[in-house]
This record gives structure tokens, C-alpha cells and sequence, in this order.
């Protein structure tokens, strides 16, 4: 398994992005403590990631998809919730 960065901006506006939140979801495991970013664990490469998502985006639209898969991570402020999946999830890939 392998753990990936996604970010995205919706420069689309009025546009429903009900079915990419959907998408993310549908990964599994999923971190979403941030507006736009997510982490979500895959058996899939970055480019199926990016391709899977980008169905469900328009041309004007912006997304970022990172293999973070054993990374060093460091962070603050978050949530008990938010900030014990991090540790609970990056640490053991």
C-alpha cells in the first residue's frame, strides 16, 4: 500500500464536486483535516490516482497528487483525532 498527497482547487465555480469527494473517500483509509488536502492510502500509482480523480474535475480546475509512502511527516495544531491518525497511519508504511 502506498500512501498519497492529494490537493486539489476548485476553480470551478457552481460546479458540484460531489462525486470527487466521493472518489476520495472510496480510497479507504483517508485523511481529510484540511480544506483541499487529503491523504489516502492505494495500491494504485500516482498517475491512476491523478487520472481517477480527474474525471470528476474540470479543465480550469487544479490537482496535486504526491506518493508520501514512508516520508518523514511533522505537524501542529491539529484535532486529537486528526493528529492521531497521522501518527497512527504514516508511521507504518
Amino acid at each position: 500500500m502506498a500512501m498519497m498527497l492529494v490537493s486539489f482547487d476548485a476553480n470551478t465555480p457552481g460546479h458540484s464536486y460531489d462525486h470527487l469527494l466521493d472518489a476520495l473517500e472510496g480510497f479507504g483509509a483517508y485523511w481529510h483535516c484540511l480544506d483541499s488536502t487529503w491523504l489516502v492510502e492505494t495500491r494504485m500509482s500516482i498517475t491512476q490516482v491523478r487520472d481517477s480523480l480527474w474525471l470528476h474535475m474540470n479543465p480550469a480546475d487544479e490537482l496535486l497528487v504526491i506518493d508520501v509512502t514512508g516520508a518523514p511527516a511533522s505537524w501542529v495544531g491539529f484535532t486529537r483525532e486528526c493528529g492521531d491518525w497521522l501518527r497512527d497511519n504514516l508511521g507504518r508504511l
